[in-house]
């Protein structure tokens, strides 16, 4: 009764409590039980107190109208229903309730789709006829990566990623249709499917991206050992100056791709050419992707854009126990990782707002980038 008591005065005052098909993990044991909404299905939701209260007042008014009729003697009510704790909580707060958003009541709509659109996508570095891994328009991308400015480049990565998590440019509409103010708690429900896969989408084709300019689009040692040191330098503001630490993981995902720890003379060529690059990420920056994969880092909300949120989508999206497990948050021998990013998750959904000030903080005065 008290969380009721404390739900007026939460940030998420105006969520909409929800019974949706669960993610594909579940699914298989939801169908058993009941069958899912049509994709164009509209739910309404009303605040829990208001339907306790009018459940409780009703119940009331009956056992009031029984003993009425029974013993006309009587003339208050049920000792039993206005004595419960229960009771007299929910006639208190009938009493003294503050007013609620009189649009509460709004149709709850379900993402059936992706936010990516590849067929109307345009690019200045793409003609609208393009062939997969075309040279032309890699080599475009490579230079891109050698001419802009490290902190240029990291904050427009930080804005996308922001954009696509839901953590800016976030609508009092969208709020409306996601049923909580903030994409960082969508991502932990489950109605929050496609926002997900989403995420997951966008980490691994930037960091598969990545890992082709490295493999394909340059010629000598020392030009991948330039591009390498640049991709060092990335992670690192990404990590420390903007707190994004989903782009700070895409980044280090790419440079423990196999392909890239193979190329012995491109690190050898870093070593000694960008030494200091190259023992940042011995010493600091690949511990750290280590520690955090494993739950033992926990970032401060006040200090972070967007939190690491890779192991939880991987575990939620999961469709299948891995026998073999590839990651470590997955492995039978690292179980309280797992616990530890499942808690996480839930200070992740109550600092949403914490989450995108930090964003419109970082990013101010910066939208042209």
């Amino acid at each position: 009764m008290s969380t009721l008591a404390r739900r007026r005065q939460s940030p998420s005052e105006n969520r909409k409590f929800v019974i949706v098909p669960s993610s594909p993990a579940l699914q298989k044991s939801s169908e058993r039980l009941c069958s899912s909404p049509p994709e164009n299905t509209l739910i309404y939701l009303e605040p829990t107190v208001h339907l306790l209260s009018s459940m409780t007042h009703s119940h009331q008014n009956n056992r009031e109208a029984n003993h009425a009729q029974n013993d006309p003697a009587i003339s208050q009510a049920d000792p039993v229903a206005t004595n419960h704790p229960f009771v007299r909580h929910e006639m208190q707060t009938l009493d003294c309730r503050e007013e609620y958003d009189e649009d509460y009541l709004v149709p709850f709509t379900m993402d059936t789709v992706s936010c990516f659109k590849p067929s109307v996508y345009q690019s200045p570095l793409m003609p609208p006829e393009n062939k997969p891994l075309e040279t032309r328009i890699l080599k475009k991308v490579k230079d891109v990566l050698f001419e802009v400015d490290i902190k240029t480049m990291a904050m427009h990565i930080t804005k996308v990623d922001c954009m696509v998590a839901r953590i800016l440019d976030t609508s009092d509409d969208m709020m409306k249709g996601m049923g909580v103010s903030s994409g960082l708690e969508l991502l932990t429900l489950p109605h929050g499917h496609h926002l997900r896969q989403d995420l997951l989408e966008r980490f691994h084709t930037m960091s598969i991206m990545l890992a082709v300019q490295l493999l394909g689009c340059t010629g000598s040692a020392d030009e991948r050992a330039t591009l390498l040191h640049r991709a060092i330098c990335l992670a690192s503001e990404l990590k420390s100056s903007l707190g994004n630490l989903f782009g700070f993981a895409t980044v280090m995902k790419c440079l423990e791709l196999p392909q890239i720890a193979r190329l012995d003379e491109t690190w050898t060529v870093l070593r000694q050419k960008y030494t200091e690059s190259a023992v940042l990420y011995e010493k600091t920056l690949r511990p750290s992707i280590w520690t955090m994969n494993d739950g033992e880092e926990i970032s401060r909300p006040t200090d972070t854009t967007f939190p690491h949120v890779l192991p939880l989508l991987s575990l939620l999206e999961r469709n299948v126990v891995a026998l073999e497990e590839s990651e470590s948050w997955e492995s039978a021998d690292t179980g309280v990782a797992m616990v530890s990013h499942l808690d996480a998750a839930r200070t992740i959904a109550c600092n949403g707002r914490i989450f995108s000030a930090n964003a419109e903080a970082k990013l101010q005065g910066n939208g042209n980038f």
